[in-house]
C-alpha cells in the first residue's frame, strides 16, 4: 500500500499520533454574564465546517460587550471530563478588523473554570488551562490540549459583538475496544468499575500519564495500578511497553527512575505484571541488561537482619509523606515484592546467579516485620509481600475506620490486602464509601487524592458553590496538589477496576496461558464479566443460589483455568 509519506519523504516521521478525535457539543450552560443571546444554539449539533453565510439567530450565538456592563461570558458543561482541546467556530466580530479576542479557561470543576490563574493555586502548569485566543472571521480555532469538563469563554473586546457558530470539545483518545467488563448486582460498583476504566483510558495519551490536566508525565510508580487496569480492560497495548521503555532509556544506570528508588522498584513489578499477562519473552529479553544491573542493586537493599535499607528518595505515597514509620514499613514490603518479581524475571532470562541473590535477600526480609505506625498503605504492602499476616494486619490496621486513611494511589493494594484476609465484604464497603464518595461529589473521573471527610458540607464539583458550602476542589489538597492545582483525573486512582475483576469476579492471571478463577461475591447476588488474554476473552458468571455460588466459565482454546 502506497501512502503519502512514501510519495513525499519529507513527511516521514518516527512519531505518529495513535489517538483519534471526536467533536463534542456542550450538554449544559452553567452560567452566563453580560449580554449573551441565542445561547441555546451552542447546545445544538452542527456541521463541522465554518460557512460563509449571514448571521442568524437560528444558527449563531452572540456575545456582546456594552459600555458599563460586565463582559459577555458563558460557562459550558460538556457532561463528562475528557482529554483534549476546545474549538471555536467564529462567524465574525464587530471590531474594525472583524477579529475577536476571547479568554478561555478550562476547569475540572465549575469552581476551577471560574477561577483565574494565581487564585486558589489555580495554575497553567503542564498544560495551559487559561489562555487568550485572538481569532479571525470565518475561522475555526483550537486551543492547546488539557483535561477538563467545564469551559469558561469570555469576550474581551470592548463595545463589540462576536457571532459564534459552535464551541466544541475536541476529545483526544485511543480508540480501543473495551474487551474487559464487569457487572454485578450493585449499580454503584458497576459505575465505579466503568469510571475507573475510563480514568485510565483518558490518561493513555502520548504515553501513560498520571493525569490529563497536570502530571502529563510518565511517573513509573504511579503507572502500576494503571497497567493493571489497562490489562484488565483493554488487554496488552503498545503504549505500556512504550512508557516503560521511555523511563528506562531516560534513566541512567546510576540514577533512580523519576528520582525515587521506590519507583525503580515499581518498574520491576510492572514488568513482572506484564510478562505474566503476555508471556512476551522477546520483550523481556530487551530489558535484560538494565534489569540485571538494577536487581544487583536492589538485592543489597536489606541488611543482614533483613531490615530494608532503601536509599533516598524514600517515597511511598503522599498521605504518608511525613510518616517515617509508615515509609519504613511500606518500603520493607515493597522491596520484598520487587525482589520476588525481579527474581522471577531473572529466572525466566536464565540469570540464575543474580536471581539467587535476590531470593536470599527476600527470604531474609521475612524475618523482620516493622510496625506500620497506623498506616493502612504500609500494612497493605506488608500483607501482599508475604512479610506480615494478612488477617492480623486487617484486624489491627486495615479494617478499623473503613475507608478512612485510604489513598487513591494505593487503593488496589489496600483492597487486595483485605481480600487476602478474607474481608471481601469490607473491601466492597470501602469501594462504595471512598470511590463512591467521589461520584457523589459529581466526579466523572477519579481524583489525585481524596479523603471522605472532605465531603462534609461540601458542594458538588458540577455546581457553582453555594454560600455556606465548602468548595471541595479549592479547599483541600496537600504537597504538590494544593487547592485547584489538584488533578481530578488521575490514573493511579483506578484500583477498584482490577480489584473487582481480580477478586470479586475472581479472574487472576498466573501466566499468559493460565488463569485462576475463584469468585468471591460477599453480599452480592451475582457478578459477571470478561477478561482479555493473548488467546482471546475469558467469560465468567457467578450467581448465588441458596447457600451455593454457581460459577460458569468460558475460556478460549489454549487457556488453562485453575479453580
Amino acid at each position: 500500500m502506497t501512502k503519502v509519506n512514501d510519495k513525499f519523504p519529507a513527511l516521514e516521521a518516527r512519531n505518529i499520533d495513535a489517538r483519534t478525535r471526536r467533536y463534542l457539543i456542550p450538554k449544559r450552560v452553567v452560567y452566563t454574564q453580560g449580554t449573551v443571546r441565542c445561547i441555546e444554539n451552542i447546545l445544538r449539533e452542527k456541521s463541522n465546517q465554518i460557512a460563509f453565510i449571514p448571521e442568524s439567530e437560528k444558527l449563531h450565538c452572540f456575545l456582546e460587550n456594552k459600555e458599563g456592563q460586565p463582559h459577555a461570558a458563558i460557562l459550558l458543561d460538556f457532561g463528562i471530563e475528557f482529554a483534549g482541546s476546545l474549538r471555536i467556530m467564529i462567524n465574525k466580530g464587530s471590531t474594525p478588523n472583524r477579529r475577536s479576542t476571547f479568554l478561555i479557561r478550562f476547569g475540572e470543576s465549575v469552581s476551577e473554570a471560574m477561577t483565574p490563574v494565581g487564585t486558589k493555586n489555580a495554575t497553567n502548569d503542564h498544560a495551559n488551562r487559561e489562555q487568550i485566543l485572538n481569532v479571525g472571521r470565518l475561522s475555526s480555532n483550537e486551543t492547546n490540549e488539557s483535561g477538563y469538563r467545564f469551559a469558561y469563554i469570555e469576550l474581551l473586546d470592548e463595545n463589540c459583538t462576536a457571532s459564534i457558530k459552535a464551541i466544541q470539545g475536541v476529545f483526544h483518545y485511543r480508540d480501543w475496544e473495551y474487551k474487559g467488563s464487569f457487572e454485578c448486582s450493585d449499580e454503584k460498583l458497576n459505575r465505579i468499575w466503568d469510571v475507573a476504566a475510563y480514568t485510565v483510558h483518558l490518561c493513555a495519551q502520548d504515553n501513560i500519564w498520571d493525569g490529563i490536566k497536570r502530571d502529563r508525565l510518565v511517573w513509573i510508580g504511579d503507572m502500576h495500578p494503571e497497567v493493571k487496569t489497562l490489562l484488565t480492560v483493554f488487554g496488552n497495548q503498545k503504549v505500556i511497553a512504550d512508557s516503560l521503555d521511555i523511563i528506562r532509556d531516560d534513566t541512567p544506570d546510576d540514577e533512580w527512575m523519576n528520582g525515587m528508588c521506590s519507583y525503580s522498584m515499581w518498574w520491576i513489578i510492572i514488568h513482572h505484571e506484564l510478562f505474566r499477562a503476555t508471556g512476551d519473552m522477546a520483550y523481556l529479553a530487551e530489558q535484560k541488561d538494565y534489569l540485571v544491573n538494577l536487581m544487583n542493586k536492589v538485592s543489597e537493599f536489606a541488611d543482614d537482619k533483613g531490615v530494608e535499607q532503601v536509599p533516598p528518595r524514600r517515597f511511598l505515597d503522599w498521605p504518608n509523606e511525613n510518616n517515617l514509620g509508615a515509609i519504613h514499613a511500606g518500603l520493607q514490603g515493597l522491596t520484598k515484592m520487587a525482589l520476588d518479581c525481579g527474581a522471577a524475571l531473572l529466572r525466566a532470562l536464565g540469570e540464575n546467579a543474580v536471581a539467587e541473590k535476590c531470593e536470599a535477600t527476600a527470604e531474609r526480609m521475612k524475618n523482620y516485620i516493622p510496625d506500620c505506625n497506623g498506616s493502612k498503605q504500609a500494612a497493605a504492602l506488608l500483607a501482599l509481600s508475604g512479610i506480615g499476616d494478612p488477617v492480623k494486619l486487617n484486624k489491627e490496621v486495615l479494617a478499623p475506620g473503613g475507608a478512612h486513611g485510604y489513598s487513591t494511589y494505593y487503593g488496589y493494594y489496600l483492597l487486595a490486602a483485605k481480600a487476602l484476609a478474607g474481608n471481601y465484604a469490607g473491601a466492597l464497603d470501602d469501594i462504595k464509601e471512598y470511590w463512591g464518595g467521589m461520584l457523589d461529589m459529581g466526579a466523572t473521573t477519579f481524583w489525585e487524592d481524596f479523603d471522605i471527610d472532605w465531603m462534609k458540607n461540601a458542594a458538588r464539583i458540577d455546581e457553582i458553590v453555594p454560600e455556606g458550602k465548602v468548595d471541595i476542589h479549592a479547599a483541600y489538597g496537600a504537597f504538590c496538589y494544593m487547592n485547584l492545582r489538584h488533578s481530578l483525573c488521575h490514573g493511579w486512582a483506578s484500583g477498584p477496576c482490577p480489584y473487582l475483576t481480580n477478586y470479586v469476579l475472581g479472574i487472576r492471571p498466573l501466566a499468559a496461558d493460565t488463569y485462576e478463577v475463584k469468585p468471591e461475591l460477599a453480599y452480592l447476588d451475582f457478578a459477571k464479566g470478561t477478561y482479555p488474554t493473548p488467546y482471546g476473552i475469558i467469560t465468567v458468571s457467578a450467581k448465588k443460589e441458596g447457600e451455593d455460588t454457581v460459577v460458569e466459565i468460558s475460556a478460549p482454546e489454549g487457556i488453562k483455568i485453575v479453580r
